[in-house]
């Protein structure tokens, strides 16, 4: 089974996270054991960003990590275990609000696809970046 970065790759919808992963250097930790939950957002939510704050972010190491590693949780938690949460605590530190109203989201965006399993954790699929506080 691939790995969490394989499949981002590899899934044609993910080329903005895997280049902002590259960026940051965090390839070679979400291709480690893990396991990892990752909540990934899509080109789309990445091209809701203007392009000059985006640009902006990608040149930035330290903020492009501290925005990447918000969308990480320890562990593999799929779904069903997500959604009887309130709140995640993220890799990046800070702590990610779950909600169920009006569908499962975290923090506001959208999460519009869930369980999709890696060697080293699980990817739920987000329809809008999530910045940390």
């Amino acid at each position: 089974m691939p790995d969490i970065v394989d499949i981002a790759v590899n899934h044609g919808s993910f080329n903005t996270l895997a280049k902002a992963v590259t960026e940051a250097g965090l390839v070679d930790t979400l291709k480690g054991a893990g396991p990892f939950t990752v909540f990934a957002p899509t080109d789309e939510a990445f091209a809701k960003i203007d392009a000059e704050t985006l640009n902006a972010v990608l040149a930035d190491k330290d903020k492009l990590t501290a925005i990447l590693t918000y969308h990480v949780v320890a562990g593999k938690h799929m779904a069903a275990e997500v959604m009887g949460m309130s709140e995640v605590t993220t890799v990046q530190g800070g702590t990610a609000k779950i909600s169920a109203d009006g569908g499962p989201k975290i923090e506001g965006a959208n999460i519009t696809a869930t369980d999709v399993e890696a060697d080293n954790g699980v990817i739920h699929v987000i329809d809008t970046v999530i910045m940390p506080n």
